[in-house]
């Protein structure tokens, strides 16, 4: 059984399940407790905070827990837009974000703000130039993904943050779901983002966790009300053995983190190089620098990426189409929709995601039992063998 759709299966450690079951079992303090037991529980609970800033080169005070990805998006987005709402009411964001940014928007948009969806080029790529352009007097946030989802573009967060220095006052969001581990964090989390989101599950922690980053200094309308907790930032009583396995998760898979994110390069690279030289192939995640390590996007001629995917999983090797979240909707191939691919090529991709539990020897099998699979559709599609 081979699991090339690492971004959507969550393969907690051992050791996480471990301290997961630990907690769970001995920690049933809540943290805003007065008592011995709520006092173990907010200790454990600083612990981790204390450790995932360790971790992530920032401040303890400036890290939140929210439910995963897509709330840490929800808080940034909305809560600069209501926090600033007198100030501007006119927001930047590209056009190939994660549903949770896209529908976020949609949202401010239909509450009567304005939203500019940034294009992008044939790698997927936001031009900082096009961003310059876009930028008004009253533009309050601009949110551009570190690492896409679908194609593993690495946004030119470095550029865009040299930009934003001049516009102090312009919040800046990077949703970094894709980003850690893979040896790019200093591409994509520079001192001039103000907001960043992570999700557990994406390292290998449990579903359902996340941490949001804001920078000291800055102010946001938080979503919920509630008790308070989470410096108000995210009323609701912490989910504490999520957290503290969450923690042990991010500094596992930050470990030798260089040579993982090197592993999952050498896989990437070996599919790729098979993929090339077969007709009706197209490889949207080529090997470079402007591309993560862990994401192979690509599509066969005149298949559907669904077809593909069942096909595939009926020899015990699991991929996804270009988004898990999006991957029975319509909005799949977003992505490659907003790099103009032709409708019928982009429905027709499937991504594989790598991470350091995949071998080289799964790389091999993948392309076996691949082989198989188009040769019956090349001589079904005449794609030339």
């Amino acid at each position: 059984m081979i699991y090339f759709d690492n971004s959507a299966t969550t393969k907690i450690d051992p050791s996480v399940l471990s301290t997961y079951d630990q907690v769970a079992q001995t920690i049933w303090g809540n943290p805003s407790s007065l008592h011995k037991l709520g006092d173990r529980a907010f200790q454990l609970l600083e612990s981790s905070r204390k450790q995932i800033a360790s971790l992530l080169g920032t401040q303890t005070e400036e890290i939140f827990f929210t439910s995963g990805g897509t709330e840490s998006n929800n808080l940034a987005i909305k809560g600069t837009a209501f926090q600033k709402r007198k100030f501007g009411k006119h927001l930047i964001t590209s056009s190939v974000e994660h549903a949770s940014v896209t529908n976020a928007f949609n949202t401010l948009e239909y509450l009567g703000f304005r939203v500019t969806h940034l294009p992008v080029d044939k790698q997927g790529r936001v031009n900082v130039n096009d961003l310059r352009n876009a930028i008004e007097s009253d533009t309050t946030l601009v949110s551009i993904m570190g690492v896409n989802n679908e194609i593993g573009t690495i946004q030119p967060i470095d550029e865009i943050s040299d930009l934003l220095s001049n516009y102090p006052t312009i919040n800046f969001h990077v949703d970094n779901v894709q980003a850690l581990g893979k040896n790019i964090w200093s591409r994509v989390f520079t001192p001039r983002v103000d907001f960043s989101s992570l999700s557990a599950h994406k390292f290998h922690g449990p579903r359902g966790i996340g941490v949001f980053y804001k920078r000291e200094g800055k102010m946001l309308a938080p979503l919920h009300d509630g008790g308070g907790q989470e410096k108000g930032m995210r009323s609701g009583t912490e989910n504490l053995p999520a957290i503290a396995a969450m923690a042990k998760a991010m500094r596992l898979v930050l470990t030798d983190e260089k040579a993982k994110a090197g592993k999952e390069a050498a896989i990437k690279a070996k599919i790729v190089d098979y993929l090339q030289k077969k007709p009706g192939i197209k490889i949207f995640s080529p090997v470079n620098d402007n591309f993560a390590p862990h994401i192979l996007c690509f599509s066969l001629e005149g298949i559907r990426g669904e077809t593909l995917v069942h096909t595939l999983e009926e020899h015990d090797i699991y991929t996804s189409t270009t988004s898990a979240c999006a991957s029975t909707k319509v909005d799949e191939a977003s992505t490659l929709i907003a790099m103009h691919i032709d409708d019928k090529i982009a429905t027709s991709a499937i991504r594989l995601s790598f991470d350091e539990t995949n071998t080289l020897e799964e790389a091999d099998e993948f392309i076996a039992v691949f082989d198989q699979i188009y040769r019956h559709f090349a001589r079904i599609n005449h794609l030339g063998e």
